[in-house]
């Protein structure tokens, strides 16, 4: 492996939980803006090297770290702007809405038990009543005034718990022109009802959004599964892929004549891993509802599955069992290993993993994958066509400074 040295170089400073970067050029304009948005519910961009407020949402976000210590992983989580902004001028939002804070899916953490079945098998019930929150998927468009507007609702998505909703969850496919929506497995941890790999569940998924189809629906019904969805917005929807735990979005590399697509799986106690995939087979959410409703068979291995929740990268998902007077001898206990059977030759292996702990010389200890990017500039050529991700590679005050890989 080639060692490539690389400068870290402040563009803004002082900002207040940054969630997503994205750049367009805003209409009138010759020159791309880079956008940037803040959890708590802010749009700023830089012009000319000033930074300037696009568009302030707070009071629609719900309020967050109120549960959990302060902790939260909720806001504004997902920001896309159409691929003809220029000439349209719409965009798109993805945030946790004011005033749905519910108690949650489960009233405590969760933790399988692999001698306990009832840990293994269960299930979300009275949805409407044991949710956490809300979140919603909107088309804006900027107005020639210079002022945003909000058009329309394209999902309400009920979430069980505070975490695991997605983050740069917005994206436009260069490929096939839809909006791409990265949807978290619904938080908690170890996915307590599996969703991620129910197929009719949205959770856990990739899906793509035909945005172009006018469903003439503004404010959808608040939903978990696909059945639930009306019809005509059912018709705008297809999944490609499930077996999501949670993903900061998704990022494509152009090579020739087709496109490379690469996600990163944000993993659970041991790995974090990131795929990638060029050919796909997306089911439409219409075929997924009535092959249900028919109780017929369809092919579902058409999809492309990360493994997720029997499967953590490379390694299957683990319980782990402290041994106090050795902590490197940690035991490591399967979770859900007849899952791990099920799906160890449908899913799809990591292109790379990297490890929560590494024995291994000159390797840094990962804490959660936020962000994986080709990059094409010219201004590093050592890194030209490279995979670049990044980690919060928390480290405590006796650690030695994480190192990149």
């Amino acid at each position: 492996m080639t060692k490539v040295k690389v400068g870290l170089r402040p563009i803004v400073t002082n900002i207040n939980l940054p969630t997503v970067l994205k750049t367009t050029i805003l209409p009138g304009d010759s020159d791309e803006s880079l956008f940037f948005t803040t959890q708590v519910g802010e749009i700023f961009f830089i012009r000319n090297g000033v930074i300037k407020i696009f568009l302030d949402i707070r009071e629609k976000i719900l309020k967050l770290g109120v549960s959990a210590g302060g902790y939260d992983e909720r806001g504004l989580i997902g920001l896309a702007f159409h691929p003809e902004f220029y000439y349209y001028s719409l965009f798109y939002l993805h945030y946790s809405v004011e005033g749905t804070q519910g108690p949650g899916a489960l009233p405590g953490p969760f933790r399988p038990d692999p001698c306990d079945p009832g840990t293994l098998n269960l299930k979300w019930t009275n949805r409407e009543i044991n949710y956490d929150h809300i979140d919603t998927v909107e088309e804006w468009v900027l107005q020639s005034n210079g002022q945003p507007r909000k058009l329309r609702t394209l999902l309400n998505l009920r979430r069980p718990f505070l975490n695991h909703n997605g983050v740069n969850s917005l994206n436009f496919s260069p490929e096939t022109r839809k909006l791409v929506l990265t949807t978290g497995d619904g938080g908690s941890g170890f996915d307590p009802f599996n969703l991620s790999q129910d197929d009719h569940e949205i959770a856990g998924k990739i899906i793509e959004i035909d945005v172009v189809r006018n469903t003439f629906i503004y404010n959808p019904p608040v939903v978990t599964r696909f059945d639930e969805l009306p019809g005509s917005i059912q018709e705008t929807l297809t999944v490609i892929a499930k077996g999501v735990r949670n993903m900061p979005g998704i990022s494509y590399q152009r090579v020739n004549n087709y496109y490379i697509k690469y996600v990163g799986n944000v993993g659970q106690d041991l790995v974090k891993s990131i795929f990638s995939f060029v050919n796909y087979k997306p089911i439409p959410v219409t075929q997924l509802v009535q092959n249900s409703s028919e109780k017929s068979e369809l092919d579902l291995q058409r999809f492309i599955n990360f493994g997720w929740r029997a499967w953590e990268g490379v390694l299957p998902s683990s319980i782990l069992r402290k041994c106090p007077a050795n902590p490197d001898l940690n035991e490591k206990v399967a979770a859900y290993y007849d899952e791990v059977v099920k799906t160890s030759t449908q899913r799809l292996k990591p292109l790379i993993s990297y490890f929560h702990e590494d024995p291994r010389p000159d390797k840094f200890a990962g804490t959660a994958l936020t962000g994986v990017q080709t990059y094409m500039g010219n201004s590093i050529p050592g890194l030209m066509g490279s995979v670049v991700f990044t980690d919060l590679a928390r480290r405590n005050g006796s650690e030695p400074r994480a190192r990149g890989v």
